[in-house]
């Protein structure tokens, strides 16, 4: 963790604050210390004015249109609204237990057609240079008992001052932002995508990418802790270094564990509090909903000319822990509907007996008796993670609230999941919990494809860096068009065990039909030796010998059916809600698996290769079997489509995390 005292005293332009102000005006709410400044608008609901010493950090001008943080959802029968345009307010000052002031603002903003509230809250202390937010949604309508899902729920810092010159997702995904001219010249693909490579000197296409999507800008939830943007000083007033981040200091009340993935920044600085992004699982709003989430905490620094975007966003990431504040977050408690102090929370300790060869183990807690990539049901449920000592199997989760959950453990080069529900948590508990993972087994391996590790990174166009480019993204960030599959695959995928390699011979993606809409390279779909796979392999007389049962786990790191990301919709016009799949061995079919409509998101072809994971065992009988070569044929069906109405690519699709072949 970065020393506060290093970085003031070596980076950033901080000093000793003795003040805290919390007033009101005719027409906003102003919270204010030595550094920061941030004011809220009666008018809107919307932060308008935010100003980090003598910077502007949303707009360059009087009259510009730069806000937030602000909250808005898609979650009114019509779909989107941003509350505040009747919303009621309440200014809160206060000490906390530290003897630290701080100052609140609370907008409460109500549709009165659904009696529906969101609400949002702002606080700010003394000596520091960010917001820690929280957000509510409520909906109580007993004449509607189901009004819709909670499609999306998230705040933005949104500027439109051209202060800003660098996005940056993760460590290793940053990027400058396209130029103007850039994106006047740019040219639509897809949804949400354009191709800016007939701007050749801009710093984004020669340094990045040809293509610009905010999906390049995902991150996975498990090690993620910071994203934001940064001025490299050369548009600043000053010609200092500033950098805006969102950081993820807890994570209990999102959704989905530690698979679930979001946009996180494209000039816009996102907390995704609730989004159907790539499969994400989302809430219904029912009556009785009433859910706080947070707190999230959006940071504002300053460096000198040279300070890199690497130093201030390691300045943020060491407020990326749950025990930062605790002090704060007690004290304010008070205010914040349904959130739990420390007197409700305590720490998690557990040793786990791993497999042998767990790597990155992590244990999960999340919503009872619920796949934690759904934990949805439970509108009161949290969930936490942290990772497992591989060595000792020792695990300790902090600040826990309690109750009742499911443990979930998992790690790369294991297959399966270990669970545990009914694990009860509280502050009364004595004594260390211990619990033994025994992996799944279904007799002796003879082979297996790729590494079971919640992903498809490891194929063709995954984690495989973009040389092309001096930033090298993965290339499963890129566009998915870029890459052609005929070209790649001019006989399709034939996998041979033992001497094809995963990362050229096993694409990071199982197409239906290789799509032609929204394809800016091949406007006609190609269907020549693509929705059939061939897995070949050897086996030998000794092994054959005894074998009675053939099994073939398939592990899924996604799929995508006619449902996209609505995975709860009923489509009764589209014939591939539910996707069959179908294993044949030898010329024989095996099974087909029917993959239901719920496990749907949009995966790869919105830049990412990690969603919803899960798998099926094909069992049959090894006198399907051979001495000698052996085939296996993994078949989506022939040309399955669906309707899309945005600019998309209308095609069914699966991502593999691994597959692995036993007999018994």
């Amino acid at each position: 963790m970065v020393s506060l005292k290093t970085w003031a005293c070596a980076l950033l332009a901080s000093r000793a604050s003795a003040f805290l102000s919390a007033t009101e005006t005719s027409s906003q709410y102003v919270l204010q210390n030595d550094d920061l400044l941030m004011a809220v608008s009666k008018s809107n609901g919307q932060v308008t004015q935010l100003h980090l010493g003598n910077e502007d950090l949303l707009s360059s001008a009087t009259g510009g249109t730069g806000r937030g943080p602000y909250l808005d959802c898609s979650c009114i029968p019509s779909g989107f609204w941003t509350p505040g345009g009747t919303a009621k307010y309440k200014l809160l000052k206060g000490t906390d237990s530290t003897g630290t002031p701080w100052g609140g603002v609370v907008m409460s903003d109500t549709y009165a057609s659904t009696n529906q509230t969101l609400e949002q809250y702002w606080f700010l202390r003394e000596g520091e240079t960010g917001l820690h937010m929280f957000s509510r949604a409520t909906y109580y309508n007993s004449r509607t008992p189901f009004l819709r899902g909670l499609g999306e729920l998230r705040t933005l810092f949104r500027p439109s001052t051209p202060l800003w010159t660098h996005l940056s997702g993760s460590d290793g995904n940053w990027a400058p932002f396209p130029s103007a001219d850039a994106n006047r010249r740019a040219i639509t693909v897809q949804d949400a995508t354009t191709y800016l490579g007939n701007a050749t000197s801009d710093a984004y296409v020669q340094q990045y990418s040809d293509y610009f999507t905010k999906y390049a800008f995902s991150e996975v939830w498990r090690d993620h802790d910071v994203h934001g943007q940064y001025s490299d000083g050369s548009t600043s007033s000053d010609g200092n270094t500033y950098g805006a981040w969102l950081v993820l200091n807890t994570k209990e009340s999102y959704y989905g564990g530690p698979l679930h993935s979001d946009l996180v920044v494209d000039g816009i600085v996102y907390n995704y509090i609730v989004s159907g992004h790539h499969g994400a699982p989302t809430p219904n709003m029912t009556h009785g909903f009433d859910r706080t989430f947070g707190p999230q905490y959006y940071h504002f620094n300053k460096g000198g000319p040279d300070t890199t975007l690497a130093e201030l966003r390691a300045d943020a990431a060491q407020y990326a822990n749950p025990e930062w504040n605790s002090e704060f977050y007690d004290s304010i408690a008070q205010y914040v509907p349904n959130y739990a102090p420390s007197s409700k929370r305590t720490t998690f300790k557990a040793t786990i007996g791993l497999p042998e060869g767990a790597k990155r183990p992590i244990a999960v807690l999340s919503e009872n008796k619920q796949d934690f990539q759904l934990n949805v049901y439970n509108h009161s449920s949290l969930q936490y993670w942290t990772d497992i000592n591989p060595e000792t199997g020792a695990v300790e989760i902090p600040r826990v609230k309690e109750g009742t959950y499911r443990l979930t453990v998992y790690a790369d080069g294991i297959f399966g999941w270990f669970i545990q529900d009914d694990v009860a948590i509280s502050k009364a508990a004595s004594g260390e919990l211990q619990f033994q993972w025994e992996p799944e087994s279904a007799g002796t391996e003879i082979w297996r494809i790729g590494t079971p590790d919640k992903s498809a990174g490891e194929y063709k166009h995954g984690y495989a860096p973009d040389t092309s480019k001096p930033l090298q993204p993965a290339q499963y960030r890129a566009y998915w068009a870029k890459y052609d599959f005929p070209t790649d695959f001019p006989d399709g995928v034939v996998f041979k065990v033992g001497e094809s390699q995963e990362a050229e011979d096993f694409n990071y993606i199982h197409w239906s039909v290789f799509p032609g809409p929204a394809n800016f390279y091949r406007a006609q779909p190609y269907y020549e030796n693509v929705n059939n796979w061939t897995v070949l392999f050897d086996l030998t007389a000794d092994q054959l010998a005894s074998a009675e049962t053939a099994t073939l786990t398939v592990e899924l790191a996604g799929v995508k059916t006619a449902n996209g990301n609505d995975k709860w919709a009923s489509l009764p016009n589209e014939k591939y809600s539910s996707v069959p799949y179908t294993v044949a061995a030898n010329g024989r079919d095996v099974e087909t698996w029917v993959i239901p409509s719920y496990r749907s998101g949009s995966c790869g072809v919105r830049s990412s290769v990690v969603c919803q994971n899960f798998g099926k065992k094909f069992v049959f009988s090894a006198d399907l079997l051979k001495e000698g070569e052996n085939e296996l044929i993994l078949s989506l069906p022939f040309n399955a489509t669906n309707t899309e109405t945005a600019l998309l690519p209308g095609t069914i699709y699966l991502q593999y995390d691994a597959l692995r072949f036993e007999l018994s």
